[in-house]
């Protein structure tokens, strides 16, 4: 699919919750981390959900049900239900489902969401190689998943039997920082065995067909923290995105952003949902967003060669923006090398 190259933020006159039938909002490091909602995440998603707004929750992580995962977002003060669950164990279920006859063994490497996921699509969940399973599937399983499950998988995988994985996320957020996530897991199995998975969750095609087709959404905004999941599925299923600061992406990753990882909105939390979004307007040889002008200082007398400058006051998110703006420019179909440090260090970045 052809895209066109983002070189800056988009700007809208709308709330975003009122120009977007669904929001397709990641989970971890969105919603909530380590089990507790992120600041204004309760508030703003019930503001959002009285304005007409559908909600959707869809998660790379294979390890819980829909019905565990609505219920927990409920206990938060988010009430939902299972069918606004998508999970990347669905995901892989169908892809399958649909290369499998109904009835077929599968040997899980991972959580009951995995199993529930294949009983939903006809398969049976098996434990052993032993079993004799028509396939593997390997899903994130929490930090207590045996060891002994990854020799299972080698064991059948080494017969030549199709693998799968849900997604292939090297890490997951917690509570208590960064954890391994199932593409670490996967990585175990691939570094033993030579071969590769078929892989279906987030930033790949399989899950936002499954998210499509559950949620029926027509104009659908993505929400999310990570550029090579969140953000780059939205671009490879040809929809907007929102990119939010509360979990795993930083000033300066964003600013390096290739062409697939440039976020259509950013903002700080899931309050972007529930406002416009302020235009990046090009100026005399750099951007501008609110009070901040952004500009490549590489060919600027006394400026460091490749660095950005940031010129102005306002508000940290709008000066962001114009950085965003100054450095895809800048990178093009590529990545930015410019120097970001000195401006982002002005932003509290």
């Amino acid at each position: 699919m052809s895209q066109t190259v983002r070189t800056r933020p988009e700007g809208s006159a709308r709330p975003l919750n009122a120009a977007y039938d669904t929001a397709l909002l990641d989970l971890d490091g969105v919603v909530y981390a380590g089990g507790n909602a992120i600041a204004h995440a309760v508030e703003s998603l019930d503001t959002a959900r009285a304005g007409g707004m559908h909600l959707a929750y869809v998660t790379n992580n294979a390890l819980r049900t829909p019905d565990a995962v609505a219920g927990h977002l409920t206990e938060l003060g988010i009430p939902t239900k299972a069918p606004d669950v998508i999970t990347s164990a669905q995901a892989v279920a169908r892809l399958i489902g649909e290369q499998l006859p109904a009835g077929s063994r599968v040997l899980v490497v991972g959580g009951e969401g995995l199993r529930v996921a294949l009983r939903e699509r006809g398969l049976e969940p098996v434990e052993s190689a032993d079993d004799d399973p028509a396939a593997v599937v390997q899903g994130y399983g929490g930090p207590d998943l045996p060891w002994g499950r990854f020799a299972e998988a080698c064991y059948a995988v080494a017969r030549g039997l199709p693998w799968f994985a849900s997604n292939t996320d090297l890490t997951i957020p917690s509570a208590r920082g960064i954890a391994p996530g199932n593409g670490a897991a996967v990585e175990v199995v691939r570094i033993a065995t030579g071969a590769e998975p078929q892989v279906a969750g987030k930033p790949l095609p399989p899950m936002h067909r499954e998210t499509i087709l559950r949620t029926g959404a027509e104009r659908p905004l993505v929400v999310g923290d990570r550029l090579d999941t969140d953000i780059e599925g939205a671009f490879n299923g040809g929809v907007d995105s929102l990119l939010v600061l509360t979990g795993v992406t930083d000033g300066a990753q964003l600013l390096a952003a290739p062409p697939q990882h440039r976020p259509t909105y950013v903002d700080a939390d899931l309050r972007g949902l529930l406002t416009g979004q302020p235009e990046v307007l090009a100026v005399d040889g750099g951007f501008r967003c609110g009070g901040w002008t952004a500009t490549d200082a590489s060919s600027a007398a006394g400026e460091a060669s490749g660095s950005l400058r940031l010129e102005g006051e306002g508000e940290t998110l709008d000066g962001l923006r114009a950085l965003c703006a100054a450095a895809w420019t800048a990178a093009g179909e590529g990545v930015c090398r410019l120097d970001g440090g000195k401006a982002l260090a002005r932003l509290g970045l």
